[in-house]
């Protein structure tokens, strides 16, 4: 199953992501209209020792966040694996225990009058999420987590060959 994996080095801070997720969630689907209308991105970026850190839903194979909703509106679904209060037949009320559950500090409060809960969503419907396609830099990527671990082996075996000779 493909994850949402982050290249921490590669990450410049310049928030394409942040953005693409906001449009991509936003009613228009328009960069201009999304961000005059404040949309929420379903993802943040952290500094961490002064270098940027994407931070989003890791879609847990056991998820707090599903364990404590009181109102069963978080559920995991079994074949894609991705974690949502979206779309599901129970409504989230908005009592933050998923929120106060969630390791990451990946779930948000929506804005608005909407008192429900934010979270990544993989951009449902999507081959590749927005905030994927628009990273300039290949900080974040959408793969395999053995590919990406295999990618990252590879790199450093090459950065071991290319040592002082």
């Amino acid at each position: 199953m493909k994850e949402i994996l982050v290249n921490v080095e590669r990450c410049n801070g310049c928030l394409n992501c942040t953005v693409a997720c906001a449009t991509a969630h936003s009613p228009s689907q328009d960069i201009l209209t999304a961000l005059a209308t404040k949309e929420q991105a379903r993802l943040s970026v952290q500094a961490v020792k002064g270098r940027p850190v994407p931070v989003m839903c890791r879609h847990c194979e056991e998820p707090a966040c599903v364990e404590a909703c009181m109102a069963g509106a978080m559920q995991k679904d079994p074949v894609t694996g991705i974690v949502t209060n979206e779309g599901n037949e129970q409504q989230c009320v908005g009592c933050w225990m998923c929120v106060m559950a969630c390791p990451y500090g990946a779930i948000v409060q929506k804005q608005g009058p909407d008192r429900v809960a934010l979270k990544c969503d993989r951009c449902k419907g999507r081959a590749v999420p927005a905030c994927v396609e628009s990273c300039p830099n290949g900080a974040l990527v959408y793969t395999e987590v053995d590919r990406f671990s295999e990618d990252r082996r590879q790199k450093a075996a090459q950065a071991i060959c290319a040592g002082p000779a």
